[in-house]
C-alpha cells in the first residue's frame, strides 16, 4: 500500500485557456493604485517592478509590454522628481503632485484592466460560465 501524495498538475491554476495564470502580475497591477492613493508611493515600487518584470518574461502576456511599460514610466516620472529635488519631502507621497499620482494610478489602472480584457478575448468561445 502506497502513502505517497498524488501528483498535482503543474496546471491547477490555469485559466480555461490552458495558460499559466500570472497571478503575481494581476495582484501587483491593483496593488499600485491602492498603495498610491493610501499613501504608500515609495512602497509601490515593488509592484511596479513586479509588473514590468512579470510582462517582459512572459510570453502570454507580450501585447500588455505597451501598458507595464507606460505604468512604470508614470512612477518613474515622480520618483525621479522627488529623488533629484533640491527640497526633499520626508515621503514621495508627500512630494508628488496630485496630477502625478493621478498619472500612476489611471497607468496602474489601464495595466490591470488591459489584463482583464486580454484575458477574456483568449478565451474559447464555447466557455460559457453564466450557465
Amino acid at each position: 500500500m502506497s502513502t505517497t501524495a498524488p501528483h498535482r498538475d503543474r496546471t491547477d491554476h490555469a485559466d480555461p485557456t490552458g495558460r499559466r495564470s500570472s497571478l503575481p502580475v494581476i495582484v501587483s497591477a491593483w496593488a499600485v493604485p491602492v498603495l498610491v492613493i493610501a499613501q504608500f508611493a515609495m512602497v509601490s515600487v515593488v509592484p511596479v517592478l513586479v509588473v514590468l518584470i512579470g510582462v517582459l518574461r512572459d510570453p502570454h502576456l507580450r501585447t500588455l509590454r505597451w501598458w507595464a511599460s507606460a505604468l512604470t514610466a508614470a512612477y518613474a516620472l515622480p520618483l525621479a522628481l522627488w529623488a533629484i529635488g533640491p527640497e526633499r519631502a520626508p515621503s514621495l507621497s508627500k512630494d508628488m503632485h496630485p496630477a502625478l499620482a493621478a498619472l500612476v494610478v489611471a497607468a496602474g489602472v489601464a495595466v490591470a484592466v488591459a489584463y482583464h480584457v486580454l484575458r477574456r478575448q483568449s478565451r474559447p468561445s464555447g466557455d460559457d460560465r453564466t450557465a
